[in-house]
This record gives structure tokens, sequence and C-alpha cells, in this order.
């Protein structure tokens, strides 16, 4: 006969091991269930781990509608966790939770349960990790061992549920082919951020640059599947030749009005092996399925160089006009009869007297520019109007706009910059690789 009497864990009685590895007492009060064939841990008051304490869960959570659960210290669970209630921590603390186990693990519960650094560590199996609720980070989140499931069909009643949210200053790390979130990641902020998303076991982030308002708010899913039977690949602007039939991505602002710089990850893996080599007449562009106009439409783009140290192999960058469907497209290459400014796109600025600056020849011209420079990253390192031949130049250093510091010289490496220039009234865009050797 199961035992299903609930157990009042006394104040008294109730013992976390600190760091030093002496007892602490738990300031709080809780429920215990006590089954012989499935044990949970049950909590209908508080739990508050303090700082400087370790608390392990070796038994189902369950958090209540009843429960608070607020952890400042240290939290290892090692089974399944189910949130009805509340669970968050203290601002000004550095809570950490660790989801760890021999075993598959499910994070549940009708309610989102708020993390402030939450580390994924569990090598039972490649996909480990049973998401169907919605979490949030909001320091950081350490992708070490296992991927996320929260992959769920549109059908689902899961899909709307289960989502893992990054608030406006958190961020991740140790992302990869071993860890990332299969299924849709929320990031609110301005900050620049990539997208630890990807599918099928392939880990396939997209970028976002600094934008403008504190508020924006921007979902996004990668699909490693082929978007032809649902956005026809036929319906498409007449510049572009073939679109990427193996995979792609669902890119949405929730909140908020701005173009974003977007970036979007090429692998050999998943992307088509043609895609990495284009004749003299064809290039790589973002392309986008418009839903007011039924077609794709080509949003341009720039590919970067082979990247190492990454788990994919180029950037395809762009500033795009709308949001939704992404992938990328092999399209015509677009030559203006006649060039109204030159880009020179390497910089070496040790006052030899040759590449010192960011040289733009013929933009004294048109006074009325932008010039937009980022990292491979997203981040803007310099932006100005009115760029011209003389005093008005870029010579290598971060204008400290953001998150480099100013004053700052840029390490070497590549950049992508965003040109915007008026000819006659007329708007005109170029956008392309700068390279900067600060060695």
């Amino acid at each position: 006969m199961e035992n299903k009497d609930l157990y009042k864990v006394k104040l008294s009685d109730f013992k976390m091991v600190n760091k030093r590895g002496s007892y602490a007492l738990g300031l709080f009060a809780g429920l215990f269930t006590c089954n012989i064939m499935n044990a949970q841990f049950v909590n209908s008051g508080e739990v508050k781990i303090a700082d400087n304490t370790i608390m392990a869960i070796y038994m189902d959570y369950n958090n209540e509608t009843s429960g608070n659960f607020i952890n400042d210290g240290q939290t290892y669970i090692f089974q399944n966790w189910n949130n009805d209630g509340k669970v968050g921590y203290t601002p000004a603390g550095n809570g950490q939770t660790f989801f760890t186990g021999q075993q598959s693990q499910s994070i549940e519960g009708s309610k989102q349960s708020d993390f402030q650094n939450v580390i994924f560590d569990n090598m039972s199996a490649l996909v480990p990790f049973n998401l169907k609720t919605m979490i949030s980070v909001g320091k950081n989140s350490d992708f070490k061992n296992g991927i996320i499931n929260a992959f769920y069909a549109e059908t689902d009643q899961l899909h709307d549920k289960s989502k893992m949210i990054f608030l406006e200053n958190a961020n991740h790390t140790a992302a990869g082919d071993q860890s990332f979130v299969d299924g849709r990641v929320e990031k609110r902020g301005n900050a620049e951020f990539y997208f630890p998303v990807g599918n099928e076991l392939f880990y396939r982030p997209s970028y976002h640059a600094v934008n403008g308002s504190a508020a924006n708010v921007y979902t996004t899913q990668y699909f490693y599947q082929n978007s032809d039977p649902a956005y026809p690949h036929s319906n498409k602007d007449e510049s572009i030749l073939k679109i990427n039939d193996k995979e792609y991505w669902k890119i949405s602002q929730d909140q908020g009005s701005e173009k974003i710089v977007l970036s979007l990850t090429l692998d050999h893996d998943t992307t088509p092996s043609d895609y990495f080599q284009q004749n003299s007449d064809t290039e790589l562009a973002i392309v986008r399925w418009d839903e007011s106009l039924n077609k794709w439409v080509n949003e341009g783009g720039v590919l970067s160089a082979d990247i190492t140290g990454e788990a994919y192999e180029k950037l395809l960058t762009a500033q795009v006009s709308g949001y939704g469907i992404f992938t990328m497209a092999v399209v015509k290459k677009t030559e203006d009869p006649v060039e109204d400014v030159v880009v020179y796109n390497a910089l070496s600025p040790n006052d030899d007297g040759v590449n010192d600056t960011f040289h733009i020849k013929g933009i004294s011209e048109y006074p009325d520019n932008t010039v937009e420079i980022y990292n491979r990253w997203g981040v803007k390192v310099y932006d100005t109007v009115s760029y011209n031949e003389s005093d008005n130049m870029f010579r290598g250093y971060s204008d400290g706009r953001v998150t480099v510091k100013r004053g700052d010289k840029l390490p070497t490496g590549t950049y992508f910059y965003i040109l915007k220039y008026n000819v006659n009234g007329k708007g005109k865009e170029k956008t392309g690789y700068l390279y900067i050797n600060n060695q």
C-alpha cells in the first residue's frame, strides 16, 4: 500500500548545507510529501534559500499555488520541477539554480519560474530537459550540457506556454551543439544578443544588434525544416534565384517598432553546400516572407569570412525591414552602373599614412549621410552623421555609445558597416565588411 501521508517540516528540523560544509538552518516552513512509489517535495508555504547556502532537492519539486520559493543561494534540482506558485529571487543577490541529474528532467507548471542564474548540466541523454512552461533569466544562463526541448507544434497547447525569456540585462554562456534551446527564446531590452536556438540536435543561433529602446521584445526560433510547404518558394522577388530549403528562422517583434541588424549563421551540417560558393553573377542574401505581399523579399546582406572557434562557419548580416520568417537565398548580384562613392574596407590605424582611416571616397559630395559600424556580435561600435573625407572619419576607435568604452582602440577583426546617403533626393545604401588591423 502506498504511503501518501503529508509530513510538516518543522523550522527547527530542516537543515541545509552551506558552502563551508557546515549545516545551516533552513529559514522556511514547508510541506514534505513522502510517497513510497514517487517521493515529492511539496511546498505550500515560503522557502527562502539564503546567500552562501546550498540546498539539494533529490526528488520531484512541486511548488503549489500558495508556495513562494526564493533562491538567493545555490539550489540543485536532481529530478523534475513544477511551479504553480511563485519562484523568484532578491534582485541584489546572485542566486543560482542548477538543473542536473542522472535522468531526463521536466520543467513545468502553470506559472512562470524566474531564475537569477540557471545552469543546465545533465548528460543522461542528448535532450535531457523538457521545458513545458515559461522560465526567465535575470542574469545568466549557463548551457553546460543537455539540449532543452521546448519545441511544440502550434496546435499543441504547450506551444504558447513553453519559452525561455532573457530579461533586459541577461545573457548566456557556453551554448553550442551540446546545449541550446530547441524552441522559442525571448529577449527583452535593447542590448545586443545572440539567440541560443537550434533544432534537431543542431545549434544555429541568430544575432540581433543593439537597438534604441529598452522596451523592445523579440522572440526567435530555429527550424531545421523546409519552409516551402508553408511559404512557397515560387512566390518571390525576381532577384531571388534559389531559397534555402533546409532551414529557417521565425523572428517576431513582440513589442517595439525599430528595425534590427540581423545576422544568420551558416554551417555545413545544415546549410546547403552550394551556399558556400558563389559565382561572379550571384551572391547570398537574407530573405523574408512578407505576409502582406505573400512572397519572399530580398533583404540583402553581406557574407563574412570564415569564422573559427564557433559552432557555425559564416555570418550573413543585413538591416532587415520587417519580421517573420527568415532564411537565406542565392540572389542576382546587383551593381550600380555608376559608383557615387567608393568604400575602402581595410583599416590599419598606426599613423603610417596608409589606411589610417575608414576611407569612403566621394562621400563629402553627399553630406546627408549616416555611417554605422558593428562588431561581429552585433555591438554598435561607431555611428555618425555627415561622414566626410577630412575631419569626421572613423579611425579604429570606439565612440563608446553602447558597450565598448569610448576611446578604446578596437581589436583586430572583421566589422560590419552600413552607409546611407542621399543623391539628388534619392536614398542609397551600402553595406559590407570592414577589416581592422590594430596590431
